[in-house]
């Protein structure tokens, strides 16, 4: 059996999707499962020992170029692609996107039974032959989950293959990852102090600091900098903790950490996603906007301090027990706008609230 799954990005998308991918793998263990995702989020992606093949696509490239006036390249890159899309007959597709973008996959794959949501959403209903119910209540790992109950024998769940226990989050780090992060921490051993331990020779470097992500696509769901330093002040002064700021380019962190009167270590855009991944499973917890780092840190098992504003946590925040969300109760909220001239939820947030979430959960 050859099946096809279809979920393109973005970070927190696509690890939203890895319970989905094993428990579809344990209702189908000798099937021919291949992923559709898009260049940002393929690194989650490599060596997941559920998938037998990853087909990545490049169309944010590909338009670039295109628009650029090169199109030649971008043209034959994508022959390629559909070309390897279509290497195959595939028994099952499955859009877990749900969008225009990715129903024309879903299309142009053939496939014979072709899966997907009843919502309409950019008219992706029309190229499906099969759809479930979109229960925007439940957290998109669960929704995600719905497909496998539902190919299990209904979504009320009493088949027994359906999905049963923990979601799991499989993210593939190798050797060669972990001393490359190893070795990133060493770069810095004067800030990183040794975590308490009560057995002398049992303290590990990498257990002893706090994870900061700062950034966010989009503005609304940022905190002002000049909070986040006085935070990484505080844990550093007050907890006698390390600081590791994170993000996907340095600009942001070098700004916070000039307004710090105390150290921090700044890791922007010196990580793959799968280093970073093994980053956060080293850290003590994880302060964050609602981003991509903040579900990656989750499925790492490493606890989260998520601070929210114009989205919903109960849809898409960090998954599973022990983390803190942080937020304002307005009227408006949660309004999913990416633009705010008067953005309340973020800015009357503040450090002393995070700091005692973080003192709290270091606590435990």
């Amino acid at each position: 059996m050859n099946i096809l799954i279809v979920k393109l990005s973005a970070i927190g998308d696509v690890i939203h999707t890895l319970p989905a991918l094993a428990a579809l793998r344990r209702c189908y263990p000798v099937a021919d499962i291949t992923w559709v995702v898009e260049e940002a989020s393929a690194d989650l992606l490599a060596g997941h020992p559920a998938l037998n093949r990853v087909i990545v696509s490049r169309r944010k490239t590909w338009m670039k170029e295109i628009r650029r006036g090169r199109i030649a390249a971008p043209l034959k890159e994508m022959h390629a692609f559909f070309k390897a899309l279509r290497s195959r007959p595939y028994d099952l597709v499955i859009d877990f996107h749900g969008l225009l973008k990715s129903a024309v996959i879903v299309a142009a794959s053939r496939g014979r039974r072709k899966l997907g949501y009843d919502s309409m959403q950019e008219f992706s209903g029309l190229f499906y032959d099969e759809k479930i119910p979109e229960e925007m209540g439940k957290h998109a790992v669960d929704r995600y989950l719905d497909f496998v109950r539902h190919l299990a024998g209904g979504l009320d769940g009493r088949n027994a293959a359906c999905p049963k226990g923990p979601p799991e989050f499989t993210i593939t780090v190798d050797e060669q990852e972990r001393r490359r992060v190893a070795a990133l921490l060493d770069e810095h051993a004067e800030i990183l102090l040794p975590a308490k331990t009560d057995r002398p020779g049992e303290a590990e470097r990498g257990k002893c600091f706090v994870a900061i992500n700062p950034v966010a696509f989009w503005e609304t769901k940022l905190w002002e900098e000049e909070k986040f330093a006085e935070l990484c002040d505080h844990i550093r002064v007050e907890l006698g903790i390390g600081v590791v700021l994170t993000a996907g380019e340095a600009g942001p962190l070098d700004r916070i950490r000039s307004r710090m009167k105390t150290e921090a270590v700044n890791l922007g855009g010196r990580t793959t996603l799968r280093e970073l991944a093994c980053l956060y499973r080293q850290a003590v917890l994880l302060v964050t906007t609602d981003s991509g780092p903040m579900h990656l840190a989750a499925a790492m098992g490493t606890p989260v301090v998520a601070l929210f504003g114009p989205t919903d946590p109960a849809r898409t925040g960090p998954y599973g027990p022990g983390h803190r969300i942080i937020r304002r109760e307005l009227p408006c909220m949660p309004c999913f706008r990416k633009h705010c001239e008067d953005p309340r939820c973020m800015t009357e947030i503040s450090v002393n609230e995070v700091f005692s979430a973080v003192k709290e959960m270091i606590g435990k």
